[in-house]
């Protein structure tokens, strides 16, 4: 059974910084495109950022120059490094992998 779980949410000040983890099983890690996706309260759910087999990042423009999609194959583990966060950032984070989705961690960015 795959399973996602994120990690690494939390309250920042804006312009701080913050690094989300997703821990995968039950997949052959290496071999899956994993995507990152948030969705603010009262919102849809939108595509953040995605990192290919190969390693190739695809960023959302409205986050484009601050956040870094990385994975690290050996521990199964893709990561969101957030940068220069601004309150609009504030959202439950998701990742996923095929039709799986993991949990969620929340990230609210507020002075």
């Amino acid at each position: 059974q795959v399973q996602l779980v994120e990690s690494g949410g939390g309250l920042v000040q804006p312009g701080g910084s913050l690094r989300l983890s997703c821990a995968a099983s039950g997949i052959i890690f290496s071999s899956n495109g994993m995507g990152w996706y948030r969705q603010p309260a009262g919102k849809q759910r939108a595509w953040v950022a995605g990192i290919s087999t190969g390693g190739t990042a695809f960023y959302a423009d409205s986050v484009k120059g601050r956040f870094t999609v990385s994975r690290d194959n050996a521990n199964n583990t893709v990561y969101l490094q957030m940068n220069s966060l601004k309150p609009e950032d504030t959202a439950l984070y998701y990742c996923k992998t095929g039709g799986v989705w993991g949990q969620g961690t929340l990230v609210t960015v507020s002075s």
